[in-house]
C-alpha cells in the first residue's frame, strides 16, 4: 500500500509540499490536497489589483487542473479538525485517514487587532484587494488625504511599503501627487525594519524614497482606532483620510487550536527545524502556519514575515523529511527559519529594490539591497515565471 500524504492548504506551502512529494517519490505516495480555495492566487501581485493594474484571472488559476495532471488528489473543502493520535482529519467533505500530515493552512486577518479594522480596506486577500479597488475609484472621484499602514503586531510590511510607493506613482499618475497628503503609518521601530530588523541601508534608503515621493513617516506607532475618515494613533493623534489601506495581523486558522498541544497562543504550530511538530513526527506544518520564534523585541510588537521565497523552501524542506521517512530514514533535512536566505523585490510603480541576504534573520554576512527602476521589470517577469511554474506544477524549479 502507498504511503497516504495529506497535505492542508493549496498556497505557495500546500501546493509545493503536495508537488515536492509527489514527484520525488512517484507511485510510492498517494498526495491528497485539501483546500477551502479552490484558486491558487499569487499574493505578490494584489498590490496592484485596487489601480486596475491587474485582475482577478491575471493573479490565480484553478487548482484542480493542476493537482490532477501531477496524478494529486484534490479535495476542495475546509478542514475543521485534526486528530494526531487517530492519523485522521476531519473536513466539511468527509474525513480523511494519513500516513503524513502536512499542515499548510496560511493565515487570517486579525481584524480585531483595532477598532475599526473590520470596516478598513487592505489586501491581504484578493477578496479584500478587490474591495480596496472599489475603495480607490471612490477616492479618485473624490480626492483627499491618504494613509497607508501597518497595525501593531503586523508582520507583511513587504505588501504595505509596495502599496505605499504604489499610490504614490498611481497619485503622480492621477495629477494628485502633491495635492493631497500622503502618511505611512507603522509599528516598525523605523522605516526599513520590514520585521526582519532591517538589512543595511534599508533605513537611508527608505527616508530617501518617502522623501523623494513627498511622504511622511510615522514609525514606531500603535494605532487606538480606525475611523472612517481618521487613523487615531495610540498618543492620541488623528491622521485624517479620504482613502486608507491598513495591512493587519494575521493569525493561525481557527479549526487548529482544537486540538490540544499543536498550536501557540497565536494559533501557529511551533516545529522542529526539519518542520515536525514538536509533538508529533508524522505532522509537518509550513509556511505562515508554522510559528517562528522572533529573536528581539520592539517598542510596538511586530511580526516575521513568512511569506513568498521562506515558505516554498520550508515546503521542501518537509518534503524531503516526508520522503525519507516513507523510505525507511530519519529525516535528514533541516533548515531553521533564520537562516533561510531572504530574496524579494519591493515595486513602488515604475521603480523598486531588490533586497538579497544569506540569512532571513540576523546575524547575516552578507546581504545588499539594490534601488533602480529595473526592479519594477524584475518583479513582473517573477510574477509571469511564478505563475506559469506554479500553474504547470513544476514546482522543484528556481
Amino acid at each position: 500500500m502507498s504511503a497516504r500524504v495529506l497535505v492542508l492548504g493549496g498556497s505557495f506551502a500546500g501546493l509545493t509540499a503536495a508537488l515536492s512529494v509527489r514527484s520525488r517519490l512517484g507511485s510510492d505516495v498517494d498526495v491528497t490536497v485539501v483546500s477551502a480555495a479552490d484558486r491558487f492566487v499569487f499574493n505578490p501581485s494584489l498590490i496592484w489589483m485596487p489601480f486596475g493594474r491587474r485582475g482577478r484571472t491575471d493573479v490565480s488559476f484553478p487548482l484542480a487542473p493542476t493537482f490532477a495532471r501531477r496524478k494529486v488528489n484534490f479535495v476542495h473543502g475546509a478542514a475543521t479538525y485534526v486528530d494526531p493520535e487517530a492519523h485522521r482529519v476531519e473536513t466539511t467533505e468527509g474525513n480523511l485517514d494519513y500516513d503524513y500530515l502536512v499542515i499548510a493552512t496560511g493565515y487570517r486577518n486579525d481584524l480585531d487587532v483595532v477598532p475599526g479594522m473590520h470596516e478598513t480596506s487592505t489586501i491581504t486577500t484578493l477578496a479584500d484587494a478587490e474591495r480596496t479597488g472599489e475603495a480607490w475609484r471612490r477616492f479618485l472621484d473624490e480626492p483627499g488625504d491618504v494613509v497607508i499602514g501597518a497595525t501593531q503586531r503586523a508582520s507583511c510590511f513587504g505588501a504595505a511599503y509596495e502599496f505605499l510607493f504604489n499610490t504614490s506613482y498611481q497619485l503622480r499618475r492621477a495629477g494628485l501627487h502633491g495635492k493631497v497628503r500622503l502618511t505611512y503609518v507603522t509599528a516598525e521601530p523605523y522605516a526599513g525594519h520590514f520585521g526582519i530588523d532591517g538589512m543595511p541601508g534599508a533605513r537611508t534608503l527608505m527616508k530617501l524614497f518617502a522623501r523623494k515621493e513627498g511622504i511622511a513617516l510615522e514609525t514606531g506607532q500603535a494605532m487606538s482606532e480606525i475611523r472612517p475618515d481618521a487613523v487615531v494613533l495610540a498618543d492620541g493623534r488623528e491622521l485624517g483620510y479620504r482613502f486608507a489601506m491598513i495591512v493587519p495581523p494575521f493569525r493561525g486558522q481557527d479549526f487548529l487550536a482544537k486540538t490540544p498541544g499543536l498550536v501557540d497562543a497565536g494559533g501557529y504550530v511551533p516545529v522542529r527545524p526539519t518542520y515536525q511538530t514538536e509533538r508529533w513526527d508524522d505532522v509537518y506544518a509550513v509556511g505562515i502556519a508554522a510559528a517562528v520564534p522572533v529573536p528581539w523585541t520592539t517598542a510596538i510588537p511586530t511580526g516575521v514575515p513568512k511569506t513568498g521565497f521562506p515558505t516554498e523552501q520550508q515546503a521542501h524542506v518537509a518534503a524531503k523529511n516526508i520522503v525519507d521517512q516513507v523510505r525507511g530514514r530519519a529525516p535528514s533535512t533541516a533548515r531553521e527559519f533564520a537562516r533561510i536566505p531572504a530574496l524579494c523585490i519591493m515595486d513602488a510603480g515604475n521603480n523598486g529594490v531588490a533586497m538579497i541576504a544569506d540569512h532571513m534573520l540576523p546575524p547575516r554576512r552578507a546581504a545588499i539591497m539594490v534601488p533602480g527602476p529595473q526592479n519594477h521589470l524584475a518583479k513582473v517577469a517573477f510574477e509571469k515565471y511564478s505563475l506559469a511554474k506554479m500553474r504547470a506544477g513544476l514546482v522543484r524549479l528556481p
